[in-house]
Order: structure tokens, then C-alpha cells, then sequence
């Protein structure tokens, strides 16, 4: 496994993130406990995971499970760099959050952080992140209740998910003036079939020295194969769901398949060559996996790798154009 720096940290963490989402909702116990063991056995150090992930009646069950897994003993907890989230309303199924029960206020920071150390089993928390901006709370108040609890040594690093660009930039230039370390990372959508990213996002994550962990790298299954096992019958999530909706477009459906039959010429696997496309992307730290199963895990360790030539990663840009320049490409 190769490893690198989180951002402008000197935090080595691995080229894949072990995310944690089916953990509780789709994969039982057991299981998880199984891709845990298997993930750090690999080298794996980075696992991800947030406070809400468990389903909408079990919030908070799959931090216990990771928790559970801590408890069996061992290094494991010493080996990992931890991460989970904050903001969601906790409150258990769809009914409203009770107030400051959820976002990003100092009373509820506070509470979640307790919260979440409490199910995870553990006395730090390596990298807290904001799971969404909250437009109503200040950048000075949120910097503030991370001091706390950094100096209490509950958290290490803070990171943000799903900010745009000038929320990046606006927390950070604020985190300066005070004499924080600031944001060390961003956990954005993005893929080979989804790079907006690309024209906000990761140029200011690349300007204030933040890491891009990216989530859904294979963009819900899609540049897994799922044209093939819609043909094939196999696979749920490709007949299903996200990707099911997104192959309704005639024209990423064109792309999709022309991705696959790309890969076929070659003899590789899309869903390797999506992940391995990723860690050649500037700035990007480690994408997200989310394995069911130890044999997901396994598919997806081999993409690290993976190393895509030069012509291969020219044709996948044909097949998925990027956005267009970076802001700062034009001349103004």
C-alpha cells in the first residue's frame, strides 16, 4: 500500500480511505469487523466514517461498530487515523432535530464529538469534519470549539465534506488570522463521470494546502461495469438506484458504455480503473471505498496498483471531458 501526506500535514494516511457507510445499514457486524481486519492487513490505515451512517432508525450504529472492533483490542486503534463527521440531525427516523441538536454550533459540536467517542470506544477523534457548510453559524465560532476540544486532545485535525470552493477558502483565511492549522481536507463528490469538482473545489483545496478525499468514486456503482451486469442480471445496484437513474441520460449512457467497451479492448476492470484514475488526479489524497464484503475490498485494493498509461488516461478524457479550465487558467 502506498501512503502519503493529508494535505499540507505531515499525517501519512493510505491511497485508499476504508469508508464505513454500509457498516450497520447493508453489512452486519460480523462482516464489518471481517473488511476492518482485512483492510488494515492490507495496509489500510484511513478509515471513514459519520455520526449519522446507520440507517434512519439505527443513527449512530455504525460509529458503534467500528467501536466494537476497537474494542477487540490489540493496535488496531493505534494503527488507524480515525475520521468521522459532524452536523446531521440526529434525531432517530425523519422527524425534525431537536434544537442545537444538529449543524455546527459550538453546543453541538460539543455534544457530537462525546457522542461520537462514546460509540467509537476511543479518547481522539484524528480528523473531525463538517459534513455540509452551515450558513448560520460563524467560521470564528466553529474554530473555537475545535480549539477546545484540541487542546483536550478529543480532536486532532479538522476537515470539511461537501464545501464549496469560497467556504474552503473563507474557513481557512479566517483559521490564518488566528493562528490555526485550519482545514486539512475536503471530502467532495467526485469521478471519472462527475468532475465539477474540478473547477472550484479542488483549485482552492490545491491553493490552501487541503487534502481531496474523494466519496462515490465510482459514482454509485456506475463505472463499475453496470452496463454489463444490467446485461447479465448481476449486480443490484446496477439495475437499481443511482445508476440505474443516471443510465436514463442517452448521453452519459453513450459514455458509459464507450467506457466499458474501452476497458474490454484492454482487459480491465472499470470500477479498478475509475479508483486508479482518481490517484492520478492533482491534489487528491485518498478516494473513498465503501466494500460490502471482504471480495469488494479486495476488487478495490488492486486498483492501488494499478498504473493507467499515458494514452489510456488521454482517452478517458475524451470519453469524460473535465469541466473546462481551472479559474485561474483564464486571463481576466
Amino acid at each position: 500500500m502506498d501512503y502519503t501526506t493529508l494535505g499540507r500535514t505531515g499525517l501519512r494516511v493510505a491511497r485508499l480511505a476504508l469508508g464505513t457507510m454500509n457498516f450497520g445499514a447493508l453489512t452486519g457486524e460480523a462482516e464489518s469487523h471481517a473488511v476492518m481486519d482485512a483492510a488494515l492487513d492490507a495496509g489500510v490505515n484511513f478509515f471513514d466514517t459519520a455520526n449519522v451512517y446507520g440507517g434512519i432508525e439505527d443513527k449512530g450504529l455504525t460509529e458503534t461498530i467500528v467501536g466494537s472492533w476497537f474494542a477487540l483490542g490489540g493496535d488496531r486503534r493505534d494503527k488507524v487515523v480515525l475520521a468521522t463527521k459532524v452536523y446531521g440531525n440526529m434525531t432517530l427516523g425523519d422527524r425534525p432535530a431537536w434544537p442545537n441538536h444538529n449543524k455546527l454550533s459550538a453546543v453541538n459540536i460539543r455534544r457530537s464529538v462525546e457522542d461520537s467517542l462514546r460509540r467509537l470506544r476511543t479518547d481522539r477523534i484524528d480528523l473531525y469534519q463538517f459534513h455540509h457548510i452551515d450558513r448560520n453559524t460563524p467560521c470564528e465560532e466553529i474554530w473555537q470549539a475545535i480549539d477546545v476540544l484540541i487542546t483536550q486532545g478529543k480532536v486532532l485535525y479538522a476537515g470539511s465534506s461537501n464545501f464549496p470552493g469560497y467556504k474552503i477558502a473563507q474557513a481557512n483565511e479566517i483559521a490564518a488570522r488566528t493562528g490555526r492549522l485550519g482545514l486539512v481536507s475536503e471530502q467532495c463528490l467526485y469521478n471519472l463521470a462527475e468532475r465539477r469538482a474540478e473547477m472550484e473545489v479542488i483549485p482552492a483545496a490545491r491553493e490552501y494546502g487541503v487534502g481531496v478525499i474523494p466519496w462515490s468514486p465510482l459514482r454509485g456503482g456506475l463505472l463499475g461495469g453496470a452496463l454489463r451486469k444490467q446485461r447479465e442480471g448481476t449486480g443490484a445496484r446496477s439495475a437499481t438506484g443511482r445508476s440505474a437513474q443516471a443510465l436514463a441520460n442517452p448521453q452519459l449512457r453513450a459514455r458509459v458504455q464507450a467506457y466499458e467497451d474501452l476497458l474490454d479492448q484492454r482487459g480491465l476492470d472499470p470500477g479498478e480503473v475509475a479508483l486508479a484514475w482518481l490517484l492520478t488526479r492533482p491534489g487528491v489524497a485518498a478516494p473513498i471505498i465503501g466494500p460490502r464484503t471482504v471480495g469488494q475490498l479486495e476488487a478495490a485494493l488492486r486498483a492501488a496498483e494499478l498504473r493507467l498509461p499515458d494514452d489510456l488516461l488521454a482517452k478517458l478524457d475524451e470519453i469524460f471531458p473535465g469541466p473546462g479550465p481551472a479559474p485561474e487558467a483564464f486571463a481576466w
